[in-house]
């Protein structure tokens, strides 16, 4: 155990002094507008060279530091929460793998050695899903892992169609494959790639199912590693999307899925759901600004989300640790008496989701809500991001109502308490992030900035729609309105909002459902039908009266062998005589 601990405690320290390095170092970059390129010759035979390539500019150093802060902080956090686990030292060698593979992602300017960060994640993400080992996490895992290849096959694809150009460096090559209509190909698979790693529809069913996996890990992936590769990836590809289809077709896709995880977290009891399909809506937010060109709010906002939502997670992890393992939050309540700096915590991570002024979403949020309001869109794509705001502010309130005030709703005999300092430590370092860190990243990434000058009822419009989000979680958790309002009780509605509009069903059933039936009609008429009575068996029967006949004849019987002497002679009689 100690073993373990000591361990655990060199990986975090490790980490964050990696992390401050990269931090300070993407600040010189940034002021100075450096960019290194690093090539490393793996191999050279003959004409043949086998090069590995690094991509270290200030944004690709600016996420290394903040994916090694979160993980870092994850790893401490462990600690404690996976303190009991017989296979902690096993745990933690695969959250190191998984920001490995994450690190080898960023860097990378090659789709091929993207590929390896890519696969990386996938495979050691379905490892992680599955750490309890039981039946759903399996399924879980399975639908995480399939899904996620089709964005591995994606990928695939479009290493196979930068064979069109002399290297798959496809950074050089954005600007040619902007121009050649042919070459969009490239960007529309990688575009299928990022909607599979970053949960868009129809993909958006893998996210909540990976909730499977311990909490530290969701804190881990669900803020700045597997779901924000795709975002990331689509950041360097972003001249593919400015005005094409390509965008067009990306903005409605992901106005949708921020429309859908909004209206599914207001049906969902799970509180670690509930925070996945917060990350599910915020992705689509990072999809939707991405696609209309503003790649650097994009990149503001993952970095930013990155840090409330892995405190979420993390003050989550301590509530679901307290009440032994129970995720319900209609079993919850009361927890602002027993668990002060936990639920202080988790509110400050809250208001910074739902874009509370001068808190860390705030800065990108709010940024990115006036400059749609600037671009030329139309009305349902403006509809969707406004009311997706409004139904964030409405979950997060139904969550706090739920967990936060009344009466703790489970066994009277309760442990709760913010007792655990290491837990604690890492989620007062994150809150501190999570306060500072979105101004720090506003004076740091816009140092020029731009007034963004708007009427006043669209300058408050943002504001409006939070105070009314908030308003509406209130009145549809408080439960003797519910009760009275027999028309919130419908079945039908309530099961398609918080079945996430079927899709878990669709990609699970929907896939394999006729396929099985048919596999089933198949074997019941060739496998074991008459086509498999007339064909193989009746082959296989015959050949086997033959062979029983012939192995008759090879016995050692005196009456078979004097029979067949006797034939043998009539037959040479009968030639001799045709002969003459």
């Amino acid at each position: 155990m100690n073993y373990f601990v000591n361990y655990c405690k060199n990986s975090f320290y490790i980490l964050i002094f990696i992390s401050f390095i990269m931090f300070i170092l993407s600040l010189k970059f940034l002021l100075k507008d450096l960019i290194y390129f690093i090539e490393w010759e793996i191999v050279s035979i003959h004409s043949l060279s086998i090069v590995m390539t690094f991509l270290f500019d200030w944004m690709s150093l600016m996420f290394m530091s903040f994916v090694l802060l979160i993980s870092s902080l994850v790893i401490f956090y462990s600690n404690q929460y996976m303190g009991e686990d017989f296979n902690v030292n096993r745990f933690i060698l695969l959250v190191l793998m998984f920001v490995f593979s994450m690190m080898m992602l960023i860097i990378s300017p090659n789709l091929i050695s993207i590929l390896l960060g890519w696969d990386g994640l996938g495979l050691v993400s379905y490892c992680l899903v599955i750490y309890f080992q039981n039946v759903k996490s399996y399924n879980a895992g399975m639908l995480t892992a399939l899904s996620n290849r089709i964005g591995d096959v994606a990928l695939l694809l479009a290493i196979t169609w930068m064979l069109n150009y002399g290297s798959w460096n496809y950074i050089f090559y954005l600007e040619m494959m902007k121009i050649d209509d042919e070459m969009m190909i490239i960007g529309a698979l990688v575009m299928l790639a990022a909607m599979t790693k970053s949960a868009q529809i129809p993909f958006s069913s893998w996210l909540p199912a990976a909730m499977a996996a311990p909490t530290p890990v969701s804190a881990l992936v669900h803020s700045s590693t597997l779901v924000t590769a795709g975002v990331y990836l689509l950041i360097r590809f972003n001249i593919l999307l400015e005005n094409t289809f390509l965008g067009q077709f990306l903005l409605l896709i992901s106005g949708l899925t921020m429309f859908m995880a909004g209206l599914g977290a207001n049906f969902e009891f799970d509180l670690k759901k509930i925070i996945a399909l917060s990350t599910l809506s915020q992705l689509g937010l990072m999809m939707s600004i991405l696609s209309i060109g503003f790649y650097k709010l994009a990149f503001f906002h993952l970095l930013t989300h990155a840090l409330f939502k892995a405190l979420l997670f993390m003050c989550a992890g301590v509530i679901i640790h307290n009440t032994k393992n129970a995720q319900d939050i209609r079993f919850m309540g009361g927890l602002s008496m027993s668990m002060p700096l936990t639920c202080s915590c988790f509110n400050i991570a809250n208001l910074a989701l739902c874009g509370m002024p001068f808190l860390a979403g705030f800065y990108s949020k709010d940024l990115i809500l006036e400059m749609v309001m600037l671009s030329y869109m139309n009305f349902f794509s403006f509809f969707l991001f406004f009311f997706s705001t409004g139904l964030t502010v409405c979950y997060s309130f139904r969550l706090v109502y739920y967990s936060m005030t009344g009466d703790f709703n489970m066994t009277s005999l309760n442990m709760l308490n913010d007792k655990g300092w290491i837990m604690s430590f890492s989620i007062f370092f994150l809150m501190i992030m999570a306060i500072i860190g979105g101004s720090m990243l506003n004076w740091l990434m816009f140092f020029n900035p731009e007034m963004i000058c708007l009427p006043f009822f669209m300058k408050m419009l943002t504001l409006f729609v939070c105070i009314s989000g908030g308003l509406m979680g209130y009145l549809i958790s408080n439960v003797k309105l519910f009760f009275y309002n027999k028309s919130l009780v419908y079945y039908n509605i309530s099961f398609f909002s918080g079945s996430m509009w079927f899709m878990p069903v669709i990609s699970t059933m929907g896939v394999i459902k006729w396929p099985l039936i048919l596999g089933m009609y198949s074997y019941k008429i060739f496998d074991q039908g008459w086509s498999e009575y007339f064909g193989g068996q009746m082959l296989y029967n015959q050949l086997k009266n033959y062979s029983l006949y012939v192995q008759e004849f090879q016995n050692n019987n005196l009456k078979i062998y004097l029979l067949s002497y006797m034939l043998w002679v009539i037959i040479l009689v009968v030639m001799m005589m045709f002969l003459k």
